[in-house]
């Protein structure tokens, strides 16, 4: 009993202390290539409670990189056991 108990810990242990990165496009656009810009915009949340001033838009992303013309935009979320990053990348001209 006691084996069991100590290797499902561990398993759970493992488990809960890894973390996963999912990341798509969202918008693709005709504005010519991708450009040479990147702008990001991202917010953490804890325990699945986001900030109050999270910001992770794409005219904050697209402000951060100096973009006019916005090519694509991407999101990407990082999750791990404690907390959760949110990422817009925006790129363009």
């Amino acid at each position: 009993m006691k084996k069991i108990l100590v290797k499902s810990f561990v398993i759970l242990t493992v488990g809960f202390l890894t973390s996963c990165t999912v990341s798509g496009p969202l918008i693709i656009t005709d504005n010519g290539n991708s450009g040479k810009k990147v702008g990001e915009s991202s917010f953490k949340s804890y325990f699945g409670f986001p900030p109050f001033n999270g910001d992770n838009s794409i005219e904050t992303a697209a402000k951060n990189g100096g973009i006019k013309k916005i090519s694509t935009v991407d999101a990407k979320i990082t999750g791990g056991f404690f907390s959760t990053k949110y990422s817009t990348i925006v790129t363009g001209e």
